[in-house]
């Protein structure tokens, strides 16, 4: 048992490296990897498309999952996930936005601004006296979710020949990811890395609060580092690839019953989980579903299980 934890780490490391291997040279289109140097349009299907879609599938499913593990974490909720206090609805009513009003000019920026200055909403609603109930944090922001979702259909109800890219964009999906979105992809890891670097703290508020300031635990500091760490990470993550969801809220519990409840192992082997559940969604869908969007394939894999974890929980 006391191996395990590390073994799973590397048999998903070693998984996602063949996953992505496969993935690059999977596609509509039969391209030989040893040809890439030598034929141009090979060259240009491997590095110009299918490569940076596949780095930028693997590194929002590793946003997503890290955030939702982090969620989990700090609402002490398994149904969490980065959407729940409304950075999704603020991400898209952000892309939205751009879409009607500018074109789409600027629509990951707007996004990304809509997902984070939406979890700054519900922070600056929430707190109170300088500290931040988890409860009234959770229900602000479920509230504030649906306050956007209503601009965000009246915004869909009024954009006439736009809705179709609405709709499209909403659904979420990897095809218009160019280098371009792979260089902002890269602050994911260090996103990851910062929440990681607080596991031991975060294992010790499961205990609760009172018992984490006893154990030298700045618990309120914790909660709005968690907060916003989680909400830059999937700002970054709508804003590349519009808003998938379940991958927050599926991964963690996944590898939560693999790894057991130690962040200190549960969050990389969340993020290399999460990595393969989405590029794996991408590879398909791309592959076989003639681009169909990406959210599809999570949402068909994620409501079935979310169903099963809500049995689960009224059983207890």
């Amino acid at each position: 048992m006391r191996y395990r934890g590390p073994a799973i780490l590397l048999l998903l490391l070693a998984s996602l490296a063949v996953s992505m291997l496969i993935a690059i040279a999977t596609g509509p289109t039969s391209v030989h990897l040893a040809s890439i140097f030598q034929d141009a349009t090979a060259h240009q299907i491997i590095f110009d498309i299918r490569l940076p879609r596949v780095i930028a599938a693997v590194l929002v499913g590793a946003a997503l999952a890290t955030a939702g593990t982090a969620m989990q974490a700090l609402f002490k909720n398994p149904m969490a996930d980065p959407y729940i206090i409304g950075t999704s609805a603020g991400g898209s009513l952000g892309a939205v936005i751009s879409i009607v009003f500018l074109a789409g000019v600027g629509l990951p920026v707007l996004a990304f601004t809509g997902a984070v200055g939406a979890t700054f909403l519900v922070y600056t609603i929430a707190r109170r006296g300088g500290k931040i109930p988890v409860e009234t944090l959770l229900l602000t922001g479920v509230a504030l979710s649906m306050f956007l979702s209503a601009m965000l259909s009246f915004l869909m109800y009024t954009a006439g020949k736009s809705l179709h890219q609405i709709v499209f964009w909403l659904m979420g999906g990897f095809w218009t990811v160019s280098w371009d979105q792979v260089w902002v992809a890269l602050l994911i890891p260090a996103g990851c890395l910062l929440i990681y670097l607080f596991a031991r703290d975060i294992n010790i508020i499961s205990l609760g609060d009172e018992d984490a300031v006893h154990l030298g635990v700045n618990v309120e500091q914790l909660k709005i580092l968690l907060l916003f760490a989680s909400a830059v990470l999937a700002g970054i993550a709508v804003s590349i690839a519009g808003a998938i969801g379940f991958i927050g809220l599926i991964t963690p519990h996944l590898m939560r019953t693999i790894v057991g409840p130690d962040h200190r192992v549960l969050f990389p082997a969340a993020i290399l989980a999460g990595a393969l559940i989405l590029l794996w969604a991408d590879t398909f869908t791309r592959t076989f579903g003639n681009e169909m969007p990406v959210g599809i394939i999570t949402a068909f894999l994620g409501a079935p299980f979310f169903m099963y974890l809500l049995r689960r929980r009224s059983a207890v």
